[in-house]
């Protein structure tokens, strides 16, 4: 496992991250969950991403309980807040971000985080609140470092613009293959300002792994054949995306790896991404995965992937 260093920060993350939306606590059982949690760890992945709302605080109390016994430093553990965990708690106003901050940290049995991530903007609160109240919590003590996931171009300049407040390290934003928009300003502006990419979806919810086929029923073990977890797949499940998906095997093999590891590799290419997020419900997904670390393609064969999804990805 090679490591990037996460930002302006001092923390050195995992080329490939363990995500637990849909899994933790959700859509995976306890024992497979901690499955691959201990796969993890033994693969050297070091960073694990989490949200106050996955699941409703469920997935931090799963992640909580199981990383008790294991040393503080021996991982970097990131959660999020903004999103809805009752009728009345929702957002980033300063009440939010301490209330939920401190719901947290008593969910991962643990005084702090490594990263504090705002999960989205939210246009019902001043800004400066926003930033103050995050800088609140670095200064308490509870957040070691922040981020924000999915704010726009204008969002990011207008939060550094902010004068006494602490600094964003951290973007997480969807990126893959299929999803190329941070590209365009999101990854600019973070380079320019000392922010890395953690990236989500780095796989497109598993379609770029491969294994969905253009007409035919989706695997049975899989996340699009999951009651729990196949919404969000959906987007993605199109004959054309599907179609175009299969045409990038063969540039995979020539390479030398899975279509997994080769779309991994694709997404780690780019410098300013600290690292991907990988979700699992299996530990054999994640010895797959992250194998994509370090992993060396030819850039002629990343050409000719992007030109072949380009009219796919253009329409997603």
């Amino acid at each position: 496992m090679k490591y990037r260093k996460l930002g302006a920060s001092d923390l050195e993350v995992s080329e490939i991250s363990l995500g637990s939306w849909l899994t933790f606590g959700v859509g995976v059982q306890a024992e497979a969950a901690r499955a691959c949690l201990d796969r993890a760890f033994d693969l050297g992945i070091n960073f694990i991403d989490t949200a106050n709302v996955y699941g409703r605080g469920a997935a931090e109390s799963v992640l909580g309980e199981m990383l008790s016994t294991r040393a503080r430093d021996s991982y970097v553990l990131a959660t999020k807040v903004w999103g809805q965990m009752s009728d009345t708690d929702q957002g980033l106003s300063r009440v939010q971000i301490l209330k939920q901050m401190d719901a947290s940290l008593k969910r991962l049995r643990t005084d702090f985080v490594d990263l504090y991530q705002c999960h989205r903007y939210d246009p019902n609160t001043p800004l400066e609140e926003t930033m103050e109240a995050l800088s609140e919590v670095v200064r308490a003590g509870k957040a070691r470092w922040i981020g924000f996931s999915e704010w726009s171009p204008d969002q990011i300049e207008a939060a550094f613009a902010i004068p006494g407040v602490e600094r964003f390290v951290s973007s997480q934003p969807q990126y893959s293959l299929l999803f190329r928009r941070p590209e365009k300003k999101v990854i600019p502006i973070s380079a320019a300002n000392h922010v890395s990419q953690i990236v989500w979806s780095p796989l497109a919810q598993g379609v770029l792994s491969g294994k969905y086929r253009p007409g035919a029923p989706p695997p049975s073990d899989s996340r699009a054949a999951s009651d729990s977890m196949s919404s969000p797949i959906q987007s993605w499940l199109s004959r054309a995306v599907l179609e175009a998906v299969q045409k990038l095997k063969p540039l995979a093999e020539e390479a030398g790896c899975s279509l997994s590891q080769f779309s991994l590799a694709w997404v780690l290419r780019e410098p300013n991404v600290a690292s991907a997020i990988v979700g699992a419900s299996r530990p054999e997904q994640l010895d797959e995965n992250a194998a994509a670390s370090g992993l060396k393609v030819d850039p002629a064969l990343f050409a000719k992937a992007e030109a072949i999804v380009a009219e796919v990805r253009a329409a997603a």
